[in-house]
């Protein structure tokens, strides 16, 4: 008889957590949940203590300029695609990482950022908001850099789409872990 597996709220959390890529409802996504989320979320593990990452906030009020602003950044006959994608989400989070010289001390910082998004990736679905962590070509942009006031030594880890729905988007299964896993018997 096969046994029940108990699961903790976190594993539930951690399974049940979906990428919100549209269909957004019209909650507004406040600074102030945001910053909630963050203060929880920042406390992923971070070698030396680094923290190595900052964020900066698009609201509601601030949407449509932001999404103008990046979007002229693409060819001209891609602009308005471009501006229509980035009016989608309610708000953004935009993630940047400081740069290390050290490529050791660069993937630690940028293991230390994927770790604090995936935090507050699964406190966001947990109040219900939506999330998707995009890389779009527009991250590696100068311009883009310019228009955000990246500093020399950071780096662009992420556009945070964030958005209330109604809708759960629907699950896709994991490839079994029987299948990624091996021993060592050297």
């Amino acid at each position: 008889m096969e046994q029940v597996k108990q699961q903790s709220e976190l594993a539930r959390i951690i399974r049940e957590r979906r990428a919100v890529k549209k269909g957004y409802n019209d909650k507004e996504v406040t600074e102030e949940t945001v910053r909630k989320l963050l203060d929880d979320a920042i406390w992923a593990p971070t070698h030396g203590m680094r923290q190595p990452w900052r964020f900066i906030f698009v609201g509601a009020d601030q949407k449509e300029n932001f999404a103008k602003q990046v979007a002229a950044t693409y060819p001209e006959e891609r602009q308005q695609n471009r501006e229509a994608y980035l009016n989608e989400p309610n708000a953004f989070l935009i993630v940047l990482m400081e740069e290390p010289e050290i490529q050791k001390q660069w993937e630690e910082n940028f293991g230390a950022v994927a770790t604090m998004i995936q935090n507050f990736w699964l406190l966001a679905w947990e109040k219900q908001l939506g999330v998707v962590w995009k890389t779009n070509p527009h991250i590696y942009d100068p311009k883009v850099k310019e228009i955000l006031n990246v500093g020399d030594n950071e780096k662009i880890a992420g556009f945070v789409h964030l958005g209330y729905f109604d809708k759960k988007p629907i699950k896709k299964d994991r490839v079994s872990i029987d299948d990624k896993f091996t021993r060592f018997e050297g």
